[in-house]
């Protein structure tokens, strides 16, 4: 354990790797705060995931967009309990993949696969300018969608491809926390009793955002902003804080969107003339 944090609060929203954050932040000598703003579920309505997964088994697609690893993960859940595994990874290893960032990279490789058409950066334009370089027409592409995003810009980007985009949303996100401990965190950015706050998806700043707008706290909610140092572990991340008037202080650079560099990031703005300067 290194002591470049000593002294350091930092509120961590993350909900399916809190653990694992809070274990990083605790090795540099921070005190995490835990406040999980989301969970991830399956999609509580089964049948389209397990319709487009049958038309998948059986050919439908001749390319794939997975945005996250979550999403691979989750449809292959659903191919276990309907007897559709096997069909499902033949399937995948038919199809092209194209990949948004190393998540679902990583994921397709824990069944022994690879990424086809890499995104040049983790975004949607990211994947629409490596797609630029590959002819789709008449092809039909599965695309992995994610919660809250329907992503029209991929799907209109498709079809002007001339192929024919076919969506599955395999999971959603629900609150994790209650509204009282996110006011609580509110309160206490605020207050200025934290030093930090580390964002690692969208939706845990628009859980926070729609907790503050419902109790009428937005005021606070920004205030506390502007007292606290931001950190987001990515481009997407950053644009929705942003899109807030959230100034954001910290992101990891050179393509490297996870957790571990953005915890270096943070002990490197905290160690840099002793301290890291807020919004």
């Amino acid at each position: 354990m290194t002591g470049e944090l000593s002294g350091r609060r930092i509120v961590v929203p993350e909900g399916r790797e809190l653990g694992q954050l809070i274990r990083m932040l605790e090795e540099y000598g921070a005190e995490a705060i835990p406040c999980p703003m989301i969970a991830i579920r399956d999609a509580p309505d089964a049948e389209p995931v397990e319709a487009w997964l049958g038309r998948f088994a059986n050919g439908a697609c001749d390319d794939l967009v997975l945005m996250t690893g979550e999403g691979l993960r989750r449809l292959l859940g659903f191919a276990r309990r309907t007897y559709l595994e096997s069909a499902f990874l033949d399937g995948l290893r038919m199809t092209r993949k194209i990949t948004r960032g190393p998540k679902p990279v990583r994921a397709l490789r824990e069944i022994g696969l690879d990424a086809d058409i890499p995104a040049d950066e983790p975004t949607t334009e990211g994947i629409i300018a490596a797609m630029r370089r590959h002819d789709f027409g008449r092809h039909h592409v599965g695309v992995q969608l994610y919660p809250g995003n329907p992503n029209r810009r991929l799907m209109d980007f498709i079809e002007a491809a001339g192929a024919a985009p076919d969506p599955v949303l395999p999971y959603i996100y629900v609150p994790e926390a209650d509204d009282a401990r996110v006011l609580a965190i509110i309160s206490g950015m605020a207050g200025g009793q934290f030093d930090a706050i580390a964002f690692t998806s969208a939706s845990q700043v628009r859980r926070l955002r729609d907790v503050a707008r419902a109790t009428g706290r937005e005021s606070d909610l920004l205030q506390g902003f502007k007292r606290t140092v931001v950190a987001a572990v990515g481009p997407i991340v950053a644009s929705v804080l942003e899109a807030l008037g959230v100034q954001v202080s910290i992101t990891p650079t050179g393509g490297a969107f996870f957790m571990k560099p953005l915890v270096r990031e943070l002990v490197a703005a905290f160690t840099k003339d002793g301290k890291a300067g807020a919004a």
